[in-house]
């Protein structure tokens, strides 16, 4: 199989850095009169090579517009992307053609982005009609498709089959296939097991594993369900209304945040043990804001407990754990060594201890 394959993610120094990103929609006016929506403001995370970073956040928060732009579908209004220190958005030509083989997405449904009309093999195998220069025969073609087939778990004769034939955790196979045929360094995955049965998304979320194990291949895991999100991911990246308010490894988002929103939104995960289970869940009070009207100053000000007349003044900067009194859990064994253990969130009042009942109450 390795044959086949260009040389392997894992030997190109890939890292995606993004620094300071706006991007800013025309929409309809509000009441207040403004027509312009700010879906990113400001938004700074880095993915490093055969790393999973995981984007979590309430639905309107921005993850899928930071998705698109990543993907080049929009384009920021201000600030950078970069991709081993090169701006893909200043490509032109044959070699943006070239960039766009590095960064792919697997989407939510499985069903909606197959087309019905098109066999597996046909749907895996078109980006290869735009990107000529991979397997220039029939018979590189028929021989990396049954690899790829072969890599998501699928048989080389599936390729002759309709997606109608195939069950959802199938679909999202060739999904994958899809995604891996250009050879890509960073996947773009968003929720790509929501829509999949419990016992299904195990094995897809396995694949996924494997496959980065076996690639080196990065992903961006965009996701409401938190138990996934911290089962696959290396770090989180925290977003509300467009801003990412937290960022830190899994561990230490997941039990000992430092923003009180990421302490509310964990203890609404549910959880299978009981003793893991707070004695009462953080209910956060009032309505989400509008995007085309965020608060003042802090943007999370408005449903948070320990606010304060300064929260409202002045927009919070990012403080670390050491900042909050806290130090930093120990990196995993079982994660990938080397990676950033920093853990920053927007805060002026992060929370010094883990977040419980006691901490929500006025």
């Amino acid at each position: 199989m390795t044959a086949l394959l260009d040389r392997t993610v894992a030997d190109r120094p890939a890292a995606l850095e993004v620094r300071d990103v706006v991007k800013t929609f025309h929409v309809s006016r509000s009441a207040s009169g403004n027509n312009r929506l700010r879906a990113l403001d400001g938004i700074n995370l880095s993915v490093g090579r055969g790393e999973t970073l995981g984007l979590v956040g309430e639905s309107g928060c921005g993850k899928s517009t930071l998705a698109r732009t990543l993907m080049l579908l929009e384009k920021p209004d201000s600030g950078s992307v970069t991709f081993d220190g090169q701006d893909p958005f200043s490509l032109k030509g044959k070699d943006l053609l070239s960039w766009r083989r590095r960064v792919q997405m697997v989407f939510q449904d499985p069903f909606a982005s197959l087309n019905a009309r098109m066999t597996a093999g046909d749907i895996i195998s078109e980006p290869w009609a735009t990107h000529r220069g991979l397997h220039r025969t029939s018979r590189e073609r028929e021989a990396r498709l049954a690899e790829l087939l072969q890599l998501v778990g699928l048989r080389a004769s599936d390729a002759r089959k309709s997606p109608q034939e195939f069950s959802g955790g199938q679909r999202q196979r060739i999904g994958i296939a899809r995604a891996l045929a250009l050879n890509p360094e960073l996947i773009i995955l968003d929720e790509p097991v929501s829509a999949l049965d419990l016992s299904v998304q195990a094995q897809v979320l396995n694949l996924l594993n494997d496959l980065q194990q076996q690639l080196g291949v990065s992903y961006i895991f965009i996701s409401h369900d938190l138990s996934v999100v911290r089962h696959v991911t290396d770090r989180v990246a925290v977003m509300y209304l467009g801003r990412i308010i937290e960022t830190g490894t899994t561990e230490d988002v997941f039990e000992r945040p430092l923003h009180p929103y990421t302490a509310a939104l964990m203890s609404a995960s549910p959880k299978l043990d009981p003793a893991a289970r707070p004695a009462e869940r953080i209910v956060l009070k009032g309505e989400l804001p509008s995007p085309l009207d965020p608060p003042s100053g802090c943007r999370f000000r408005t449903r948070c407990w320990k606010a304060q007349d300064i929260c409202a003044a002045e927009a919070p900067r990012k403080r670390t754990a050491a900042e909050a009194g806290r130090t930093v859990l120990p990196m995993p064994a079982l994660r990938r060594p080397g990676l950033p253990v920093e853990h920053l969130a927007e805060c002026h009042f992060p929370l010094a201890v883990p977040a419980g009942p006691d901490a929500a109450r006025e």
